[in-house]
């Protein structure tokens, strides 16, 4: 399914990047994080943007914005340029269509090796069971 190019609505805020980094991750703000609002977007279709509230909500806040962070790089710009190929890579992968699946029934030969282990493990538990005296 085809993507408009959205970078035009994309909002990035920057802060403090916890972990490594020693001093400099006092002073840069080199973590990154990518806000794109679902709803007023222009570049998705009704039938994407309820696709993506479906999909991706553990990734959407109560405010209706797709929030991505990323931290990986001391810089600043690598950062949001990860963030923005992940935001591709999580909008594809909720408006890819997943096949149906078929449904199926046991073959015969599954059948007969399944009633084959209940039956030994109907005999495993008698052994355990102790002698009527």
């Amino acid at each position: 399914m085809y993507i408009a190019d959205c970078s035009s609505e994309f909002v990035f805020t920057a802060s403090r990047s916890s972990g490594a980094g020693g001093q400099n991750v006092n002073k840069v703000n080199s973590k990154v994080e990518l806000r794109f609002h679902i709803d007023s977007s222009s570049c998705l279709t009704e039938e994407q943007k309820a696709l993506l509230q479906a999909k991706l909500r553990s990734h959407i806040t109560d405010d209706g914005y797709l929030c991505i962070r990323s931290q990986v790089s001391r810089s600043q710009l690598q950062n949001k340029e990860i963030c923005v190929q992940k935001f591709y890579e999580y909008i594809a992968g909720a408006l890819q269509v997943s096949k149906p699946r078929k449904a199926t029934k046991p073959t015969q030969a599954s059948q007969i090796e399944r009633l084959h282990k209940k039956k030994l493990n109907s005999e495993i538990k008698k052994m355990r069971k102790s002698p009527d005296i």
